[in-house]
Protein backbone atom coordinates (compact mmCIF):
# COMPACT_ATOMS: atom_id res chain seq x y z
CA UNK A 1 0.00 0.00 0.00
CA UNK A 2 1.07 3.62 0.31
CA UNK A 3 3.40 3.24 3.27
CA UNK A 4 5.36 0.43 1.59
CA UNK A 5 5.76 2.49 -1.60
CA UNK A 6 7.22 5.28 0.55
CA UNK A 7 9.70 2.82 2.17
CA UNK A 8 7.97 2.79 5.54
CA UNK A 9 7.74 -0.60 7.21
CA UNK A 10 6.04 -1.54 10.45
CA UNK A 11 8.00 -3.54 12.99
CA UNK A 12 8.08 -3.92 16.77
CA UNK A 13 9.96 -0.62 16.97
CA UNK A 14 7.28 1.24 15.04
CA UNK A 15 7.33 2.67 11.53
CA UNK A 16 10.89 2.53 10.19
CA UNK A 17 13.00 2.97 7.07
CA UNK A 18 16.40 1.46 6.23
CA UNK A 19 19.24 2.93 4.23
CA UNK A 20 21.47 0.31 2.60
CA UNK A 21 24.89 1.35 1.41
CA UNK A 22 28.30 0.50 0.05
CA UNK A 23 31.53 2.41 0.50
CA UNK A 24 34.75 2.50 -1.43
CA UNK A 25 38.11 1.52 0.07
CA UNK A 26 38.43 4.97 1.68
CA UNK A 27 35.07 4.84 3.46
CA UNK A 28 33.37 7.28 1.10
CA UNK A 29 29.76 6.53 0.14
CA UNK A 30 29.42 4.78 -3.20
CA UNK A 31 25.84 3.43 -3.32
CA UNK A 32 22.82 4.27 -1.15
CA UNK A 33 19.43 2.60 -1.48
CA UNK A 34 16.25 2.85 0.54
CA UNK A 35 13.84 0.17 1.75
CA UNK A 36 11.10 -0.31 4.32
CA UNK A 37 12.38 -1.08 7.80
CA UNK A 38 10.89 -4.55 7.91
CA UNK A 39 12.71 -5.69 4.74
CA UNK A 40 15.63 -8.08 5.32
CA UNK A 41 19.08 -6.76 4.39
CA UNK A 42 19.77 -9.82 2.23
CA UNK A 43 16.94 -8.94 -0.15
CA UNK A 44 18.67 -5.66 -1.01
CA UNK A 45 22.12 -7.21 -1.47
CA UNK A 46 21.67 -8.13 -5.13
CA UNK A 47 20.63 -4.62 -6.15
CA UNK A 48 23.50 -3.11 -4.14
CA UNK A 49 26.01 -5.39 -5.81
CA UNK A 50 24.60 -4.63 -9.27
CA UNK A 51 24.81 -0.88 -8.62
CA UNK A 52 28.35 -1.08 -7.22
CA UNK A 53 30.22 -1.27 -10.49
CA UNK A 54 33.56 -3.09 -10.64
CA UNK A 55 35.18 -4.26 -7.41
CA UNK A 56 37.69 -6.92 -6.37
CA UNK A 57 36.63 -7.53 -2.77
CA UNK A 58 33.34 -7.13 -0.93
CA UNK A 59 33.42 -6.95 2.85
CA UNK A 60 30.13 -7.56 4.66
CA UNK A 61 28.91 -8.66 8.05
CA UNK A 62 27.35 -11.98 9.02
CA UNK A 63 23.90 -10.83 7.96
CA UNK A 64 24.94 -11.26 4.33
CA UNK A 65 26.23 -14.83 4.71
CA UNK A 66 24.11 -16.69 2.18
CA UNK A 67 25.18 -18.96 -0.65
CA UNK A 68 23.25 -16.81 -3.14
CA UNK A 69 25.11 -13.62 -2.19
CA UNK A 70 28.46 -15.42 -2.20
CA UNK A 71 27.69 -16.82 -5.67
CA UNK A 72 26.69 -13.36 -6.93
CA UNK A 73 30.00 -11.93 -5.72
CA UNK A 74 31.96 -14.84 -7.20
CA UNK A 75 30.21 -14.40 -10.56
CA UNK A 76 31.61 -10.87 -10.67
CA UNK A 77 35.12 -12.24 -10.11
CA UNK A 78 35.45 -10.73 -6.65
CA UNK A 79 36.36 -12.11 -3.25
CA UNK A 80 33.68 -12.32 -0.55
CA UNK A 81 35.00 -11.39 2.90
CA UNK A 82 32.01 -12.45 4.99
CA UNK A 83 32.25 -14.36 8.27
CA UNK A 84 30.00 -17.41 8.53
CA UNK A 85 26.91 -17.41 10.69
CA UNK A 86 26.74 -19.72 13.68
CA UNK A 87 24.06 -21.80 11.96
CA UNK A 88 26.37 -22.80 9.08
CA UNK A 89 27.59 -26.37 9.62
CA UNK A 90 30.96 -25.95 7.94
CA UNK A 91 32.22 -22.37 8.40
CA UNK A 92 33.64 -20.77 5.27
CA UNK A 93 37.10 -19.26 5.86
CA UNK A 94 37.57 -15.53 5.30
CA UNK A 95 40.41 -13.01 5.46
CA UNK A 96 40.30 -11.66 9.03
CA UNK A 97 42.77 -8.86 8.29
CA UNK A 98 40.67 -7.61 5.39
CA UNK A 99 37.49 -7.88 7.50
CA UNK A 100 38.85 -5.24 9.87
CA UNK A 101 38.16 -2.64 7.17
CA UNK A 102 34.40 -3.21 7.62
CA UNK A 103 34.37 -0.42 10.17
CA UNK A 104 34.54 2.01 7.23
CA UNK A 105 30.86 1.31 6.59
CA UNK A 106 30.03 1.82 10.27
CA UNK A 107 31.85 5.15 10.18
CA UNK A 108 29.78 6.16 7.15
CA UNK A 109 26.56 5.47 9.09
CA UNK A 110 27.86 7.57 11.99
CA UNK A 111 28.63 10.45 9.62
CA UNK A 112 25.22 10.19 7.99
CA UNK A 113 23.50 10.20 11.37
CA UNK A 114 25.22 13.49 12.18
CA UNK A 115 22.61 14.92 9.82
CA UNK A 116 19.48 15.16 11.94
CA UNK A 117 17.22 14.96 8.91
CA UNK A 118 18.75 11.57 8.03
CA UNK A 119 18.89 10.16 11.56
CA UNK A 120 15.19 10.89 12.17
CA UNK A 121 13.18 10.63 8.99
CA UNK A 122 11.11 13.82 8.85
CA UNK A 123 10.18 13.44 5.19
CA UNK A 124 6.91 11.77 4.30
CA UNK A 125 7.99 10.86 0.77
CA UNK A 126 10.73 8.33 0.11
CA UNK A 127 12.11 10.37 -2.80
CA UNK A 128 12.64 13.41 -0.57
CA UNK A 129 14.29 11.34 2.17
CA UNK A 130 16.61 9.60 -0.28
CA UNK A 131 17.47 12.95 -1.90
CA UNK A 132 18.45 14.36 1.51
CA UNK A 133 20.55 11.25 2.20
CA UNK A 134 22.28 11.60 -1.18
CA UNK A 135 23.03 15.28 -0.55
CA UNK A 136 24.55 14.39 2.83
CA UNK A 137 26.48 11.52 1.23
CA UNK A 138 27.89 13.77 -1.49
CA UNK A 139 29.11 16.25 1.10
CA UNK A 140 30.62 13.40 3.11
CA UNK A 141 32.25 12.07 -0.09
CA UNK A 142 34.02 15.35 -0.86
CA UNK A 143 34.88 16.29 2.74
CA UNK A 144 36.27 12.91 3.73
Amino acid sequence: RGAFVQAIGTSRGGRTTKLHGLTDEHGRPRVLQLSAGNINDMTMAASLIEAAGPFTRLIADRGYDTNAIRALIADRGAEAVIPSTASRRAPIPYDRDAYRARNLVERLWCRLKDWRRIATRYDKLADNYLAAALIAASIIFWCN
